[in-house]
């Protein structure tokens, strides 16, 4: 991402050994006298986000599905507080699978909005991550605490004491109910430990060296409870093309074209396939840099909390649906990845440019969690909304501008095709999936 404006992000990083960033010496507190948005609950709101995402970058179980679970919930999480705090929005009590609301503020009492918001993310960010390692840990109660004394500064003890625990009931709430969505507990990072082979040609089989990773990535979690879809199967997709090793057919000539795209690829193509890897533990991951490219967008413009709390609100619930409903897919497919066809088909000796993921092919999960990411962030921010996606400066790679989201979203799928992980018919079908996961995201009413 890019350098941010707040010294509390810089540090956030830094405690997480993230080497390009500069660490800095001034203290928290400037924080909220420097910050270029209205609010100290907006800034405060843009620190919890750049820890989370670097948290998410180096906590082992934290694959592209567990991520996207901790971004919906932190966005219910604040865009509560913003209904509960405000004349303008709407609760999702009701709205969302199984959610009740959270508590109310008391009337005629005094609160702070910075400290409620501080509270609620402390609590929400470190139950979620409560498996991360030592660094994360002495990260989270460092970037806790220094925010808490800047955020109370000037405030009578007694407006800090309740809006604390205020903020704390408010996750408290979200995180109870998000305890029995299926996706609370993870067990060995997320493979199972047997999981039937392929019954036909057509099924999913490993794609790592015998003796690693045998097993499918979370093959339960499309199963999982929603938030705004009310199944994994409500945007459900038509098969893909059946499988044939028949020259003329539709499936050898989506394999022959990952094929021989991947032999030819030019640096524009190289470039994107980069930029859009997004790897588990080697970046934000797919979901992640959705959230980066709205938090550069927050950071890069003057926002107010309540237009915050909603965009992330949006977006959470989007890229976590789209998860379960891809996840929900593949599992019903369960078709196998190219490598796999072509290796057995045209050419033995292929490899894709990409490393494979452990999981069915279809649909493509980039796809499916960038169609819903885009379908959302078009109706928030506009339909020809330009930007520049500085999500990899620190690791080298040169930012990528776009003339929309949907620009982006595209991009980001056809990303899989060059790295060779992906049919045609994945991608494609993927951004349809999205398109009907965001609009029921789309749908919610997030206004009074």
């Amino acid at each position: 991402m890019k350098k941010l404006l707040f010294p509390v992000l810089v540090f956030t990083a830094a405690l997480l050994a993230l080497s390009a960033r500069a660490t800095t010496t001034q203290s928290v507190s400037l924080l909220l006298e420097q910050a270029q948005v209205s609010s100290s609950a907006a800034t405060v709101t843009l620190a919890w986000y750049d820890l989370t995402l670097n948290l998410v970058r180096h906590t082992a179980t934290y694959s592209p599905p567990v991520a996207s679970r901790t971004f919906g919930y932190m966005g219910v999480t604040l865009f509560e507080i913003a209904a509960a705090r405000g004349q303008k929005l709407r609760s999702l009590a009701g709205q969302l699978n199984g959610f009740a609301g959270v508590p109310q503020p008391v009337a005629g009492l005094t609160y702070d909005d910075g400290v409620i918001v501080q509270g609620a993310l402390a609590n929400t960010v470190s139950s979620l991550f409560g498996n991360t390692g030592p660094t994360g840990l002495r990260a989270l109660a460092s970037v806790t605490s220094r925010l808490e004394a800047s955020v109370s500064k000037g405030l009578a003890n007694d407006v800090v004491k309740r809006s604390l625990e205020y903020g704390q009931s408010v996750s408290a709430a979200v995180l109870n109910w998000a305890a029995s969505d299926g996706g609370a507990k993870i067990d060995n990072i997320g493979f199972p430990l047997s999981y039937p082979k392929a019954s036909s040609p057509a099924g999913w089989v490993p794609t790592a060296a015998l003796g690693m990773q045998q097993t499918p990535l979370l093959p339960s979690w499309g199963s999982n409870r929603p938030f705004a879809m009310k199944s994994g199967s409500s945007c459900g997709l038509s098969a893909p093309p059946a499988y044939s090793t028949e020259k003329d057919s539709s499936f050898y000539k989506e394999a022959l074209e990952v094929y021989e795209v991947s032999k030819a690829l030019t640096p524009e193509q190289r470039a994107i396939t980069a930029f859009w890897d997004d790897s588990a533990m080697l970046s934000l991951t797919p979901p992640g840099h959705w959230v980066g490219i709205l938090t550069q967008i927050f950071t890069e413009s003057p926002t107010t909390f309540e237009r915050m709390a909603e965009g992330y609100a949006r977006l959470g619930i989007a890229v976590a649906d789209a998860f379960i409903g891809c996840w929900n897919a593949k599992f019903e497919f369960n078709l196998l990845r190219p490598v796999t066809y072509i290796q057995r088909v045209i050419d033995p000796k292929w490899t894709a440019t990409l490393i494979t993921p452990p999981f069915p092919e279809y649909p493509s999960g980039h796809s499916t969690q960038s169609g819903a990411a885009a379908t959302v962030l078009t109706a928030f921010l506009g339909e020809n909304y330009a930007f520049t996606d500085r999500t990899h400066d620190e690791d080298g790679l040169e930012a990528r501008s776009y003339k929309s989201i949907w620009d982006a979203a595209n991009e980001a799928g056809v990303s899989r095709l060059y790295g060779g992980i992906h049919f045609r018919s994945a991608i494609e079908r993927g951004l349809e999936q999205g398109r009907c996961v965001g609009a029921k995201v789309n749908a919610l009413q997030l206004y009074r």
